[in-house]
């Protein structure tokens, strides 16, 4: 590793999303930079990483009870010190499929200390998505230190975390648009052509989102997990054949 390396970080906790699926992104990552990567695991279990994988314990933070284990966590890259990752760091979800070269992550507004994507379902709001965003280490304490000063106020005023970290930074930058999508929100066809439909993959997107159901393997193999009757009736996908190329 040299001092020019890109950094890409994760964070994996709980059994919510298993070791192969940091190992899926790490291996997605590699493919998709022509540059020298450092790929850094923020976890509370390190077991089963590969190899070029550096794991680290979970930045602390201090969260209610309700909170501690759900996206909420995310606040604590926004602290001053991560340790020995410094600089400009490109967060991605476990839960995402690298389709397209990241290097231009790092390389877009680079005066930017703060870049993240425009969430799909709140266009025009200010709102980020955090499934991808670029850090600059220690350049937006002022999430962090908010958040601490008050955990259960401040978890009761916003009905998420990407929301207070979005009202929280001022300066924030977009990704263009066509590189993040979302599987759900952008590319499934909806009821009832998703019975008949495979959702597409565009040609020039480099990252593709998974919020809440389904997750890849579940895209990739047709299946949608959902109790709800009701909900199965519309909720349906296709297997998905490009989710099985790209996530490997």
């Amino acid at each position: 590793m040299t001092n020019s390396a890109q950094t890409v970080i994760c964070m994996k906790w709980g059994t919510a999303y298993g070791t192969d699926y940091a190992n899926t992104l790490h291996n997605m990552v590699r493919r998709h930079t022509s540059r020298p990567l450092r790929f850094v695991c923020f976890t509370d279990n390190a077991e089963g990483l590969d190899p070029g994988i550096e794991p680290r314990p979970l930045p602390a933070i201090n969260l209610p009870e309700s909170h501690r284990w759900k996206a909420w966590r995310k606040i604590a890259l926004t602290q001053a010190d991560l340790g020995d990752v410094t600089g400009n760091v490109l967060f991605l979800d476990l839960d995402v499929v690298v389709t397209g070269g990241i290097d231009d992550f790092f390389d877009y507004a680079p005066e930017a200390t703060y870049c993240v994507i425009e969430n799909w379902t709140q266009m025009g709001s200010g709102i980020g998505n955090t499934s991808v965003f670029r850090l600059t280490v220690g350049a937006h304490t002022e999430v962090y230190n908010t958040l601490m000063a008050d955990p259960e106020g401040t978890v009761r005023k916003h009905p998420n975390s990407q929301t207070f970290q979005s009202r929280t930074i001022s300066s924030r930058v977009f990704w263009p648009k066509p590189w993040c999508v979302s599987f759900k929100h952008t590319l499934l066809p909806p009821f009832p052509l998703n019975y008949v439909k495979t959702a597409p993959l565009p040609d020039d997107a480099k990252v593709i989102c998974f919020t809440g159901f389904p997750n890849p393997d579940h895209a990739r193999d047709g299946i949608w997990p959902e109790k709800s009757w009701v909900k199965r009736i519309r909720k349906r996908v296709r297997p998905t054949p490009w989710i099985r190329e790209h996530w490997q």
